[in-house]
């Protein structure tokens, strides 16, 4: 789900995955991560307690292999949405990963975890066929009511996809820093993936 004319501009294998998927399909793909987590071990404590467990997770490991799948949907406020479920494939046993995006009139909107306790405000470009998505602002929900987070205060978030046209495969970073501490999380990896039919395994739509 890119946003505006930045579709025509993809990579064509970028064009599928960011696509509408047509009712009754779902995406899916399967590949590995070079690294997932954070490499400070100190910060892992307030990970596992601040953080929920299917946003971020309280580990640092390297050559992770992980299921992707998108879902259409509609919200409750009629919107439509992508839901994405990530499994990944610890040496400790298997975590799921969950958000929502939705197309608002400011730009994409990253919904993270089952709850959507936090929510990531994205500024989306295209470099040579590659999508580069940048956090605007960050949101947290608190009860009712949600509220954007000073910018002082607020992760920065990054995040590129792009195709190794000599593999074929799709490669994904994301990097997550804080003012002053920096670099507090981040995963790489590629993966290959299609539009399958059906509602997708029962993990994902448990999920999300």
């Amino acid at each position: 789900m890119a946003a505006g004319g930045i579709l025509d501009t993809l990579h064509p294998g970028l064009r599928s995955y960011f696509s509408a998927i047509p009712d009754g399909q779902h995406g899916y793909g399967t590949g590995i991560f070079s690294a997932i987590g954070t490499p400070r071990q100190w910060l892992l404590p307030f990970l596992r307690v601040l953080v929920p467990g299917d946003v971020m997770f309280a580990v640092w490991e390297r050559n992770v292999p992980f299921t992707v799948v998108n879902r259409p949907a509609a919200d409750d406020r009629g919107r439509i949405v992508v839901r994405g479920a990530r499994r990944f494939h610890f040496s400790t046993g298997d975590r799921t990963m969950v958000d929502a995006i939705t197309a608002e009139p400011e730009g994409l909107v990253d919904h993270l975890g089952a709850r959507r306790r936090f929510s990531a405000h994205l500024e989306a470009r295209a470099v040579d066929g590659a999508l580069l998505l940048d956090s605007a602002a960050v949101s947290l929900r608190v009860g009712r009511v949600r509220f954007r987070l000073p910018r002082p205060l607020a992760p920065r978030i990054a995040l590129s996809e792009r195709i190794d046209d000599t593999t074929g495969e799709q490669k994904v970073a994301v990097t997550i820093d804080l003012p002053i501490l920096g670099r507090v999380y981040e995963y790489a990896g590629s993966f290959r993936y299609e539009i399958r039919q059906g509602e997708g395994p029962a993990w994902a739509n448990a999920s999300s």
